[in-house]
């Protein structure tokens, strides 16, 4: 089934898109995407490069008549996000993604889709095979590593792209220009513990968190859905309290810019307290289902006999581990003033992870307010180093300032107009869109972000609306024809 979708339209498209689902591309391991792509432009002999931090950047010139034109740079990532069902095998760097169609959706079968930003990608990609379709001068950027640590974006050289105006094609909603993006920071938070023999007279269980949707720690954070670490904190907190249960290892969420669906520790019970510890154990549970019954019906909190581990982290440190995610600000903080329904200020406490005596947290804070974004970062790490924990703070990259004056925007909101008969949204985006760290290398650019509606990107259950993908490309298309004169 996975080929089906190269007869949706446009299909010149769609096949581009095909071709990067059969191409592992997990963020830090694109060589062959890299190739793939580097090799796609100089088989269309066009001015084609792999700059020193894996970016590809194409060059096509302009249709005769038309070299007056304002310069356009295409921008799309190359990497996605490897997300998949626990019951799903699959091995993201070695396997191609499965897709299929659903009605008016492409999805992929138990695993992250790529829609974000293979779709782009193969929109960018099909601009530079057409010949047919007339525009300006186009350089195509297609960014290394932007879902872990946007390594394209910050080690692009200024002086390297020619072009007036920049289009990212990596926003997730048809009929919406973007003009604006969050900045983010990661704080890095550690506990190191002391590894001590289990004793005897205790049972061991494995605890498990899981049927939670998840999603962009950005895009979906203001739904709400329930965080696996907060929830398995919840549980382990309670039962140390009431039953003595002794922590030995947990495990929660894996990416830090995906809200964690799944968390599963290894725990000891006193053996006279494993009655209590089940009766707890189904009171939490049905705790957990009604707080998230609306949200995350599917959550599931599992607990099971397991095989008895060799060590248990030491009391004290598990306590401050407790405290420290209890105390943690997680979800939305603040609301966007100019914007409404837009999220301005969030955390997404994104893993919780025990190994080798470490116990490694992150979080992630994103914000347009750079203010409000740092004071959260602060008080985050507050949480934990008041626990005895070690805090950092990296990874910084800063927003995208709206410019509601662009005249890239007032030309795509009348091309929208007279193509769609409807008034293009304006918006700004709570997620770490490229468009900030590259405005700021090229402080020239007019920028704007647009795409089709994609929904629960970074988690399995991502998946692109088909119909509105043709409606990007038209658009896509027609502003390329009308870009002004320099």
């Amino acid at each position: 089934m996975s080929d089906e979708i190269r007869n949706l339209e446009p299909k010149a498209l769609w096949e581009n898109f095909y071709s990067l689902t059969q191409i592992p591309r997990p963020s830090k391991h694109e060589d062959e995407i890299q190739a793939f792509l580097k090799k796609y432009g100089e088989d269309l002999n066009l001015d084609t490069i792999k700059d020193e931090v894996g970016n590809i950047i194409i060059r096509k010139p302009a249709t005769p008549g038309m070299e007056d034109r304002m310069g356009v740079i295409l921008q799309a990532h190359l990497d996605m996000v490897p997300q998949k069902n626990s019951d799903t095998d699959h091995d993201f760097e070695k396997d191609p993604i499965q897709t299929y169609i659903d009605g008016d959706w492409v999805k992929a079968k138990g695993t992250t889709l790529g829609a974000d930003n293979g779709i782009g990608a193969a929109a960018a990609m099909t601009v530079l095979a057409d010949k047919e379709l007339a525009h300006g001068p186009i350089e195509v950027l297609l960014t290394s590593d932007e879902e872990t640590g946007m390594t394209g974006a910050e080690g692009l050289k200024p002086s390297v792209l020619k072009g007036d105006i920049l289009m990212n094609l990596d926003s997730e909603d048809e009929g919406e220009l973007y003009i604006g993006c969050a900045g983010g920071v990661d704080t890095v938070i550690e506990y190191c513990y002391t590894e001590e023999a289990a004793p005897e007279g205790y049972a061991a269980y494995k605890i498990a968190v899981t049927g939670l949707k998840g999603g962009h720690s950005g895009m979906d954070i203001i739904l709400n859905r329930g965080n696996a670490n907060k929830i398995m904190n919840t549980v382990l907190s309670q039962t140390s309290e009431k039953c003595g249960l002794r922590l030995a290892s947990i495990c929660g969420g894996s990416l830090r810019n995906a809200i964690p669906r799944e968390s599963f520790a290894t725990v000891m019970v006193p053996n006279e307290n494993v009655e209590t510890f089940a009766t707890l154990m189904k009171e939490l549970i049905l705790i957990v289902q009604d707080e998230f019954s609306e949200t995350d019906p599917e959550v599931k909190v599992i607990y099971n006999e397991a095989e008895k581990p060799a060590t248990l982290i030491d009391e004290k440190t598990a306590q401050a581990l407790y405290a420290g995610i209890a105390n943690c600000p997680n979800g939305v903080r603040s609301m966007s003033n100019d914007f409404e329904g837009v999220v301005e200020v969030s955390s997404n406490l994104a893993v919780v992870k025990s190994e080798n005596g470490l116990i490694s947290i992150g979080s992630l804070q994103r914000g347009s307010d750079d203010a409000g974004k740092d004071q959260l970062a602060a008080d985050i790490a507050k949480a934990f180093t008041d626990q005895g924990a070690k805090a950092v703070h990296e990874g910084a990259y800063p927003g995208w300032k709206p410019n509601p004056e662009s005249k890239v925007l007032a030309l795509m909101r009348k091309i929208y107009q007279e193509n769609f008969g409807k008034e293009a949204a304006i918006k700004v985006v709570h997620a770490g869109l490229e468009c900030g760290i590259l405005g700021a290398k090229y402080p020239n650019w007019d920028m704007i972000s647009f795409g089709p509606t994609i929904r629960f990107p970074h988690s399995p259950d991502e998946k692109v609306n088909h119909p509105t993908v043709k409606m990007f490309f038209d658009f896509l298309a027609e502003a390329l024809k009308n870009v002004p004169k320099k």
